[in-house]
């Protein structure tokens, strides 16, 4: 004997056929999102080959094996100003920094 579902029924596994759709897609987005971000995870953002990571007074700088870029993540550079340490390169950094943001570097 075969009997029809209730309209109950059909609205519980519709229901639940859509939540484990959207945690299904939800799932997927996530681990692509990841990837993405592990394929750009200490590459140069000029060329694209593998970044080194070194120490200068404290601050950690990473350089490209490539073309030899360096790059600071946020905040190293104006630490790197506030070095006792004040050389050539600082005051370039500061003339670098100043002409980016905008703003006089080592106000803060």
């Amino acid at each position: 004997m075969s009997e029809k579902p209730s309209k109950n029924e059909d609205e519980y596994f519709a229901r639940r056929d859509a939540e484990l759709l959207r945690q299904q897609r939800t799932a997927v987005q996530q681990a692509a999102a990841q990837a993405e971000r592990k394929s750009h995870y200490m590459k140069c953002p000029k060329c694209g080959y593998d970044l080194i990571t070194g120490e200068w007074d404290g601050i950690q700088i990473d350089q490209c094996t490539h073309c030899h870029g360096i790059w600071f993540d946020a905040g190293e550079a104006e630490a790197l100003l506030k070095s006792p340490h004040q050389n050539v390169l600082a005051r370039v950094f500061r003339a670098v920094i100043t002409g980016v943001s905008g703003a006089k570097a080592g106000e803060g």
